[in-house]
């Protein structure tokens, strides 16, 4: 019982997060008018892992519970790729990856080899959009338009889906992801809040 409790919790929390996980960075954007140290490589994969991830969920009839975030966090991804765009004054590239991405979900369906292969993937591509993310900051050495509290709620979300995955469905594909990507995600954190300390370091020192 006690158990069951705090599933239902584990849940429900993730999926409250979720609803505003993207809406910080959201923000950071539309306050800054500029997608600078925000990694539209990363952005991009990380919709390809959460599209691939959500449809290999819904294909063997998963607990709708344990999934039922992704749509909210596509469409958050999906807000600010069009910010980025915007931003970057290339809003009309957003319809093709748009219409990629629909394409794409479609034909994940197609046959069942297709599905499980995608999934195969998926931790490779979830973990490609992180250091995509490293690697933007590295370069530009400015996180000032990233914001770490929706990082930090990202990897709170990862850490929970380890615990309610290992106790509903046991899939061993899933667990090894949110593994990694909890691990990314905190990387990346850290990084974040590393070059927004200096960052404000050498404001004061100016």
């Amino acid at each position: 019982m006690q158990s069951d409790t705090l599933l239902h919790v584990a849940n429900f929390s993730t999926l409250f997060i979720c609803m505003v996980l993207k809406f910080p960075q959201i923000f950071v954007l539309i306050r800054a008018k500029t997608s600078s140290g925000v990694s539209l490589n990363s952005l991009l994969l990380e919709l390809v892992g959460f599209i691939v991830f959500v449809t290999y969920q819904m294909y063997y009839d998963y607990p709708p519970p344990t999934y039922l975030e992704y749509p909210i966090l596509i469409a958050q991804d999906f807000i600010l790729l069009l910010l980025i765009f915007h931003y970057d004054g290339h809003l009309g590239q957003s319809l093709i990856y748009i219409l990629l991405f629909v394409g794409g979900w479609r034909l994940l369906t197609v046959e069942k080899w297709i599905i499980d292969s995608a999934m195969s993937l998926c931790t490779f591509i979830s973990a490609a959009s992180k250091f995509a993310q490293l690697q933007c900051l590295w370069r530009s050495k400015d996180a000032g338009q990233v914001s770490a509290i929706t990082w930090a709620m990202a990897s709170y979300t990862c850490l929970v889906r380890i615990y309610t995955t290992a106790v509903t469905t046991g899939d061993t594909q899933v667990l090894v992801r949110f593994f990694v990507i909890t691990l990314l995600n905190l990387w990346v954190l850290l990084t974040v809040i590393y070059y927004q300390r200096r960052g404000r370091k050498s404001e004061k020192e100016d």
